[in-house]
């Protein structure tokens, strides 16, 4: 099939089913709240996490040593980043939303379009070496890495010898390991007499619980609910140029003219073009931390976000037909998002985990800040 689209369709079509909430509408039977959560803690080695964590904030990771994993994974924002298009490699700008990390090692499928399925060793690996990521040719790390005299001392504790790629690449996925849902209201069977109510609805007249389900609330499936396209990736030339870069690599056809985010279809790419501005399910955890919402932000609050589903989604060929408008009033769209809310905790109070210090803006890795405190 040739992905060929006029360049007006950026605005005319629209887009998929979520980044950050995908609130799907296909009535079904009513679910349980034991059918949701919580989230179970993950077993994780304590150095190896430790070690995991310094080098998830060190900026020496990537190629000319301006920006870190938690650049665009910062504790305070939920492991998002707060904006609505992820910034990326100094000269280049991101083009899709940066998804939390909370329950992110719960998972077996990542990134919005679904394309890794393996394990976290190797997305690890794709966000160190990747050019509009981090950008780093990984024999140089490992160099960079074996001059830090704390580093080769914390590799031979965590059980790895002396530090080496491999090694990075597994302590990175045993830190993401300590970083699950806690304390949520959901959670503690706290929930407020709306959030209550917003259940009621989620699980019923809202549909949502047909797609968001499980303790993570994601069926880690691809559906297109028909999100209008960001159009700051086509109009801003460093996301431009990062979407063109990701395009090619990726094999889609004609991509220096199509002004759409094709999702999941890069990884399925059906021959009648189906799969495209599809985008796998989004957790509901952590929402209250994680705004603006969507694989590309367009969406600000989770009132818009609710709107946007009693509407029925969006405009888009592909859409789901199981979307239909839902006919909520304007207090039962409220109590959806007292639900939504309250499945955010504060991931950051683990008693496995002392997080450490803010991090300085102006931070330098010469200057000592990596030391994690235990």
């Amino acid at each position: 099939m040739r992905f060929d689209l006029p360049l007006w369709c950026g605005r005319a079509l629209t887009l998929t089913a979520a980044m950050m909430v995908s609130l799907a509408v296909i009535p079904g039977a009513t679910l349980a709240a034991e059918d949701f959560g919580p989230v179970a803690p993950l077993k994780f080695d304590a150095k190896k996490a430790k070690l995991g964590k310094r080098l998830f904030y060190d900026v020496r990771l990537s190629g000319d040593s301006a920006i870190s994993c938690a650049t665009c994974h910062n504790p305070e924002k939920g492991f998002a980043d707060g904006l609505p298009l992820s910034k990326a490699y100094p000269g280049s700008e991101g083009f899709r939303n940066s998804p939390t990390l909370i329950n992110t090692a719960a998972k077996n499928i990542w990134h919005h379009d679904g394309r890794q399925g393996t394990n976290l060793n190797d997305v690890t690996r794709e966000m160190i070496t990747e050019t509009y990521i981090l950008n780093m040719d990984m024999r140089i790390m490992q160099e960079r890495i074996k001059q830090d005299p704390v580093y080769v001392k914390m590799f031979a504790d965590a059980g790895y010898g002396e530090p080496s790629n491999g090694s990075v690449r597994k302590a990175i996925p045993e830190f993401l390991k300590t970083l699950i849902s806690r304390g949520a209201p959901f959670d503690a069977g706290k929930m407020s007499k709306a959030a209550q109510a917003g259940f009621a609805l989620f699980k019923g007249k809202a549909g949502c619980a047909q797609c968001h389900s499980g303790p993570r609330f994601s069926d880690d499936s691809a559906h297109n609910t028909g999100v209008p396209e960001n159009p700051d990736i086509w109009s801003d030339p460093r996301r431009h140029v990062t979407f063109v870069t990701f395009a090619m690599f990726q094999g889609i056809e004609n991509y220096m003219n199509i002004r759409r985010d094709p999702g999941a279809y890069i990884r399925w790419k059906k021959a009648d073009g189906s799969g495209i501005g599809t985008f796998i399910t989004p957790t509901l955890r952590e929402l209250k931390q994680t705004a603006p919402y969507m694989h590309n932000g367009m969406l600000k609050t989770l009132k818009d976000v609710v709107a946007f589903y009693n509407a029925g989604g969006g405009v888009d060929p592909n859409k789901d037909p199981a979307l239909k408008p839902l006919g909520l009033s304007d207090k039962e769209q409220a109590n959806l998002v007292a639900f939504l809310e309250a499945l955010t905790g504060d991931p950051l109070t683990g008693p496995e985990f002392v997080w450490p210090e803010k991090i300085p803006a102006n931070y330098k890795p010469i200057e000592n800040w990596l030391e994690v405190k235990n």
